[in-house]
């Protein structure tokens, strides 16, 4: 597994990046060779943040996590990668590593396992259909706006009526998905 640190807004000694490698490298179980672990620290407000995402073939997972202490931030991050991948096993068990789920365990990492948790299925409880209009951007975001959504899909005219989405983002702004084809 590849490691890329980035510090922002602080500046962290080595042996933080050094146990966060050692940490993450344990998830190398899961993925195949060509995994990539992105860890960004952060501080703010006095909480220590770790945002790890990581990218394996086509399969991208992300957590964050933010605790007072950043060892224990990296813990739970790490804990929370396990979760996602127990909580989704039968969905993911093609994208990840032959063994992946094989227990061979290491006395030191026997604490470490997240309990099996029952998978849920994807179930569709509603089905809606409308017809999907051609509107710029600005047009979109008014209209999702009106609506009290959280996203908005629509043909965008400015991209030649490609299919897109625009939708609010957690800090106040907006986003737009845009179909590459």
């Amino acid at each position: 597994m590849k490691f890329v640190f980035t510090d922002k807004k602080v500046t962290l000694p080595n042996k933080v990046h050094a146990y966060a490698e050692k940490k993450v490298g344990k998830l190398d179980r899961y993925f195949k060779s060509d995994a990539e672990a992105t860890v960004v620290f952060s501080v703010e407000k006095g909480r220590n943040n770790v945002e790890l995402t990581v990218r394996s073939g086509g399969t991208i997972i992300r957590v964050a996590e933010s605790t007072s202490d950043m060892f224990a931030t990296i813990d739970a991050s790490v804990a929370s990668v396990e979760r996602q991948i127990r909580k989704n096993k039968a969905r993911l068990a093609k994208r990840l590593r032959q063994d992946a789920f094989t227990r061979s365990v290491d006395a030191d990492e026997v604490s470490s396992f997240v309990p099996e948790v029952e998978e849920d299925e994807f179930k569709i409880v509603r089905t809606k259909k409308f017809p999907i209009k051609p509107m710029t951007v600005e047009e979109a975001i008014l209209q999702m706006n009106l609506l009290g959504h959280s996203f908005f899909a629509f043909k965008n005219t400015d991209a030649d009526g490609a299919f897109s989405v625009v939708y609010q983002r957690n800090d106040g702004g907006y986003g737009l998905i845009e179909d590459e084809g």
